[in-house]
């Protein structure tokens, strides 16, 4: 059997360590850990995920170099090019702004928003190499759908206990952790094991169209297939999940996952499956005293509530703050919440990288979009149907990032650009059968 149809089947190599293991290693760590959890020794630079993505790095950059020029088959990938140019106007702004000198306190984050990229480099790029099978990208986004429910439901727990249920990560030596339970008028504002309710919600409602597709195909598997039903159940979860966490935010983006994956339905499940959902938010919504009146509020008092105002008079200063250096921005990671705190990941960027490294970071999820929509030219129904709902996952992140700043949130940025990496991998899973299977990554 020659190795590139050991690939193609998903087989091992003789490494024994596939890109699916050593990616799903990094989803345990981003969602079972509480993203407040460090290795005490190491501070902000200690948190697990974040030192696993660099493991990946490491890893991908040594089977990049054992691999031989015969044993790839190059596949052009926007998403590996949009995020160069973005790390390029990322290693530019903080080169300029350590020569322009800086307060000593703010030389220490900047120099740990390049670390976070890193490793989040890592992650993306395993993805976009390694993953070369539509059973291995179905794996992986299956994976990522379990993960999301088992997150849902923790988050549930907690909204009914009032308790965070994860403080003993804070009790073990050698750790120490951030972050606990907030409220809202009164009403318990889930996290699970993020830092804030809103990477919460960002990272479920960003698998939210994942989870969707391996419902609506049975988890990626035959019509035959037993137990594909259960798939739903995540669905639900996540679902419970957005409606009670008492939060614009996650109800904007329950809504749009929900919207964007209706296309992806087949036409005779929309209404029904679109009619379950109101019955069951009408149920939930309905169930929990006080949550109806409180969402109701969130809505229609937004123009009064204080992050509202926050966030639409941080639009007006934006000019200011970018006056010193408008193309490459103040330097990455340096623009501290003692200055602005803009709840607007956009923004912030535009500010810390400036004009060109806003044009990168959209270019970015413009081309992870693209490459995800272009598999939907694929001859087999799953890669479709993972080309739509990661292009769908891709947008609501892009749609939420608007809400808070995103890239300060450790379980938003990871699931952001393992998603990114998917898409890209979509795309060569696509391309696969016209081009034939690489070798991908663990080979030489």
């Amino acid at each position: 059997m020659s190795r590139a149809v050991a690939a193609h089947r998903g087989t091992k190599t003789r490494r024994g360590t596939d890109a699916v293991t050593m990616l799903t290693v990094y989803l345990v760590l981003l969602l079972a850990i509480p993203s407040g959890v460090v290795v005490t020794a190491l501070g902000s630079l200690g948190s697990p995920s974040l030192m696993w993505g660099l493991v990946l790095l490491g890893w991908w950059t040594i089977s990049r170099l054992q691999t031989r020029a015969f044993d790839l088959r190059p596949i052009a990938q926007p998403v590996r090019f949009a995020f160069s140019a973005f790390v390029v106007i990322v290693l530019l702004s903080f080169a300029a702004a350590m020569l322009r000198g800086q307060p000593s306190d703010q030389v220490s984050p900047a120099f740990t928003a390049l670390v976070r990229l890193l490793s989040w480099a890592g992650v993306l790029l395993v993805a976009v190499d390694g993953i070369r099978t539509p059973s291995e990208l179905a794996s992986m986004v299956r994976r990522i759908g379990i993960g999301a429910g088992l997150l849902a439901t923790l988050g549930l727990l907690q909204f009914l206990t009032g308790q965070a249920l994860v403080d003993f990560f804070g009790t073990i030596p050698g750790l120490s952790m951030a972050g606990g339970i907030q409220e809202r008028a009164g009403v318990i504002r889930a996290s699970g094991t993020a830092i804030h309710p809103l990477e919460y919600a960002t990272a479920l409602n960003a698998a939210l169209p994942l989870v969707i597709a391996a419902a609506i195909s049975r988890g990626f598997g035959t019509r035959q297939s037993r137990g594909g039903l259960w798939w739903w159940l995540p669905v639900v979860l996540i679902s419970i999940s957005s409606m009670v966490g008492v939060s614009r935010s996650a109800i904007i983006g329950f809504a749009v996952a929900v919207i964007t994956m209706i296309p992806a339905l087949p036409r005779g499940y929309r209404a029904a499956v679109v009619g379950m959902g109101t019955v069951l938010g009408v149920a939930v919504l309905t169930a929990v005293p006080g949550l109806l009146a409180t969402t109701v509020r969130l809505f229609a008092g937004a123009a009064s509530d204080p992050s509202t105002q926050s966030r639409t008079n941080g639009l007006e200063r934006v000019p200011e703050f970018m006056s010193t250096s408008p193309l490459i921005g103040s330097g990455f990671g340096i623009f501290l919440p003692r200055y602005y705190i803009f709840d607007n990941e956009w923004v912030l960027l535009a500010v810390e990288v400036g004009v060109l490294g806003f044009v990168a970071f959209f270019g970015f999820f413009g081309a992870a979009i693209w490459s995800a929509l272009r598999a939907k030219r694929s001859r087999e129904s799953e890669v479709r149907m993972l080309g739509h709902a990661l292009a769908a996952s891709m947008f609501n992140v892009a749609v939420l990032f608007a809400f808070f700043d995103g890239l300060s949130f450790p379980l938003a940025g990871g699931m952001l650009f393992m998603l990114a990496g998917l898409c890209g991998s979509a795309l060569a899973t696509a391309s696969a059968p016209e081009r034939g299977a690489s070798a991908g990554l663990g080979g030489s």
